[in-house]
């Protein structure tokens, strides 16, 4: 698994070994993008994805991951980096390897979605779509808020 080190304290890995989910979940659960996430959710979203921790010696501090079929296509999701450890470059640096990493080259689209990061990512090339009425979207803002369901008829 590739690991990159950008600081004697630091370090980005792909290794799915290394990833703290408490850590992910806690982060996650808090966000505006997906209030009261589940625990089994986030799981579930790390194994079908190729996910980014960022670490400060053996501590997760932040994390990425992407959804994508690695030839065509490419979703980022769930970028963050701890409140304790920004202002650094690091958010800079995570997306700088997400989009270098050699399974996310020569894809016909790659999106995200921000509310509050659009400087962020144009760095790195992101734009508005450029023609919005092609895409379509199913949202279900409050899913995580649904009753779970007991497993019992």
């Amino acid at each position: 698994m590739p690991i990159h080190t950008r600081y004697p304290d630091y370090a980005i890995s792909t290794d799915p070994a290394r990833l703290d989910v408490t850590v992910i979940h806690a982060f996650l659960s808090q966000t505006y993008w997906s209030p009261g996430v589940p625990r089994a959710v986030v799981e579930r979203a790390i194994s079908g994805s190729l996910c980014f921790g960022v670490y400060h010696h053996d501590e997760q501090v932040g994390f990425a991951r992407v959804v994508t079929d690695k030839a065509t296509f490419a979703y980022l999701a769930d970028v963050f980096i701890l409140d304790a450890h920004r202002g650094k470059g690091l958010s800079k640096w995570l997306v700088q390897v997400i989009v270098d990493h050699p399974d996310l080259q020569g894809l016909r689209r790659f999106l995200l979605a921000t509310r509050d990061a659009h400087g962020l990512y144009r760095q790195f090339g992101f734009t508005e779509p450029g023609n919005p009425k092609v895409f379509m979207e199913i949202l279900r803002p409050d899913v995580y808020k649904q009753a779970q369901p007991s497993g019992r008829d």
